[in-house]
């Protein structure tokens, strides 16, 4: 009650004021506030990312004075929103701050006049793997609150909250934050923004289990067949390898369905298997795995150019729960579409021979392709993909291109010029399109030669600290050890695929597009585990075509 009574109190004084500036109010509400309570009053609803990962209620507040995440490494300029707005001469009745009940929503949103603004949030910090709601009353708030900074329905950053509060007072967005200010769209759907919130909240917890239960399935199933049926071995390993690549392809029918974490599992692991199967039956050799390959390539690609949801609320999609990405693809589906591109044109090519001119163009054409669409701001957002996704495709070009070998002076400019050329014509694309990813933001944005540094050494903070937490993690020594043992066994391994130049071509692409990947992105080790489960997938792959076909040459 003390409350309400200073909230009234601080209301009626700034009634009194006549001034014609806009003003905002930043109102914080209880945590058990939620996202229909604040729709019932009247606000556009929505979710708040409240950080990176689980941060303390100082450690929000401190990102919404600064607009932009204070979690280091970073630039963040805390208070930065309160000084913009004293420098502008605006005073301290342009801004105001209150801690109120729900039951003064209906007062504060009555009291709204012409250009003034309501934000009005639970206080933070959230539940486990939960947002905040997160409500806005004024001119033009009509619908489900979105921002480009996540480029999904209902919900936005603490970071927007800045840059949304200037914008309306009609001041300009420092640089150095990095919110995108909250809009309202369509009509009014809480019910729908709850939902998505529930799948949301499931996804960092579901992610890991099903898919290693998955794999592990597979593995199980495989090994059995190898060991009692000997007659199937190459078949075996062969299904465990397309069982792997369409993989990624049920997560999307899970992203639609939303059943429970055991119902995903067996989606997956079941539909995969099925699937896999189905390509070893009538679909045998190269050419499964060029129709497994593309069939998940084809429908990531369609479902972000689409601007669809389910790469979002898919278990290998961006990871949203975070605060981290929202839209796109996210650095583990990018591991896989690394491998997957330049062995699944590989693949085709060993399927249907001809000639070393039209696999170089296979090649370029699909890593061309895979990589504007995957990294466009209006697609994937992923800054990586045109990264690895053309050094992939130009290795393998190089490969194909000089008998099936190429000099290392040759690998070694194909992998420096292509994603030079790759990041070139992303810019190009992103300010024509007005994209606003991720490179246009930090990169093209940036004030200098600093700034690019600081941009450079973030990530390669965030990269260690991956590679910190993943050192605890078996799988990551599991993986380890097996790129040291086909280091160790790389002749052998070139004999699987010696029969089959183009198939081999792409796997040396894939080969250099990994630990490419490595090095550019902030989650380096995530990449490696990933990328290296791939490749060891396609390997087994190559080694039953061998058995298979021991004299066969393409």
């Amino acid at each position: 009650m003390a409350v309400a009574f200073a909230a009234g109190a601080l209301l009626c004084g700034w009634a009194a004021s006549a001034d014609a500036t806009p003003r905002v109010t930043v109102a914080v509400l209880p945590q058990v506030a939620t996202v229909r309570e604040l729709a019932r009053e009247g606000l556009s609803p929505g979710l708040m990312s409240a950080g990176l990962g689980q941060v303390s209620a100082a450690r929000t507040f401190v990102d919404i004075s600064a607009g932009n995440r204070e979690s280091p490494p970073s630039d963040a300029v805390p208070g930065l929103l309160r000084s913009t707005i004293e420098r502008a001469g605006l005073g301290g009745g342009a801004l105001r701050t209150v801690h109120v009940p729900l039951v003064a929503l209906p007062r504060l949103v009555s009291t709204l006049r012409d250009d003034d603004l309501l934000i009005a949030f639970a206080a933070p910090p959230p539940s486990d793997n939960e947002a905040l709601p997160i409500g806005i009353a004024g001119r033009g708030f009509d619908g489900d609150l979105t921002s480009d900074s996540t480029r999904t329905d209902g919900y936005v950053l603490s970071t927007d909250i800045a840059p949304t509060i200037l914008r309306r007072l009609g001041l300009s967005v420092p640089d150095v934050m990095n919110g995108q200010p909250i809009r309202a769209e369509g009509s009014v759907d809480f019910a729908a923004i709850e939902d998505r919130a529930t799948r949301m909240a499931e996804i960092p917890g579901r992610r890991a289990p099903v898919v290693i239960a998955c794999l592990l399935a597979w593995i199980a199933i495989g090994f059995v067949v190898n060991r009692v049926i000997f007659g199937l071995r190459r078949v075996a390993l062969a299904w465990l390898a397309l069982a792997f690549a369409y993989m990624p392809s049920m997560l999307l029918i899970g992203a639609w369905l939303q059943p429970s974490a055991v119902a995903e599992g067996l989606l997956v692991g079941l539909g995969a298997a099925a699937l896999a199967a189905i390509t070893v039956r009538f679909a045998w050799g190269w050419r499964g795995l060029a129709i497994a390959c593309g069939t998940t390539v084809i429908a990531y690609a369609i479902d972000v150019a689409t601007g669809s949801e389910l790469t979002k609320l898919s278990l290998l999609g961006p990871n949203p729960i975070f605060g981290a990405r929202f839209y796109g693809i996210g650095n583990e589906l990018e591991a896989l579409i690394a491998v997957m591109v330049p062995v699944g044109v590989g693949a085709a090519l060993s399927a249907s021979p001809g000639s070393s001119r039209r696999a170089e163009m296979a090649f370029l054409i699909a890593g061309t392709l895979a990589a504007l669409i995957f990294a466009a701001g209006r697609f994937g957002a992923d800054v990586g993909a045109v990264i690895v996704l053309p050094v992939g495709a130009a290795v393998a070009v190089t490969v194909v291109g000089w008998g099936g070998g190429g000099s290392r002076r040759r690998v070694a400019l194909a992998v420096i010029a292509a994603p030079l050329v790759g990041l070139a014509a992303l810019a190009l694309i992103d300010l024509v399109s007005g994209g606003n990813a991720h490179l246009t933001r930090s990169v093209l944005d940036a004030g200098g030669a600093g700034d690019l540094a600081d941009v450079a050494e973030r990530r390669l903070r965030l990269s260690a600290q991956d590679f910190g937490q993943a050192a605890g993690n078996p799988l990551f020594w599991v993986v380890v050890l097996g790129i040291a043992v086909a280091i160790s066994q790389w002749r052998r391994i070139d004999a699987w695929l010696e029969p089959f130049p183009a198939a081999r071509a792409g796997v040396i692409g894939a080969c250099a597009a990994v630990p490419v990947g490595v090095l550019v992105n902030d989650s380096g080790a995530t990449f490696l585990v990933l990328g290296s489960l791939a490749l060891g997938a396609t390997l087994a792959f190559a080694w039953a075509q061998a058995a298979a076909n021991p004299q066969k040459s393409v």
